[in-house]
């Protein structure tokens, strides 16, 4: 049994409403997370801070080996804010700093 075309395209319509919406509550948690811990007040070129999310994204998913918080640090979230400010900082060394 197929779907007329008009169906899929209404189905279609409510997934991109619905995915509008996930995406804008998930901005606004982000967001407000990101001026809780002070992203709002430091000046940063806008790729510079994607990069900064993108190297955050990749330590939380398991994806970057270099990345030592975890069981050393101490207290996981301080760790985790100066990671990525020092990945938006300089990009002289970053990880080998640690």
């Amino acid at each position: 049994m197929k779907k007329p075309s008009s169906k899929i395209r209404d189905e279609i319509a409510k997934l991109q409403e619905q995915l509008k919406i996930a995406e804008t509550r998930e901005a606004e948690r982000i967001g407000r997370i990101a001026l809780k811990a002070g992203l709002g007040e430091i000046e940063i070129d806008e790729a510079e801070l994607q990069a900064a999310f993108e190297l955050l994204t990749k330590r939380f998913r398991g994806g970057q080996g270099a990345t030592t918080g975890g069981k050393k640090g101490a207290g996981g979230s301080s760790g985790q804010a100066s990671t990525a400010a020092d990945a938006s900082g300089a990009g002289a060394g970053g990880p080998g700093e640690a």
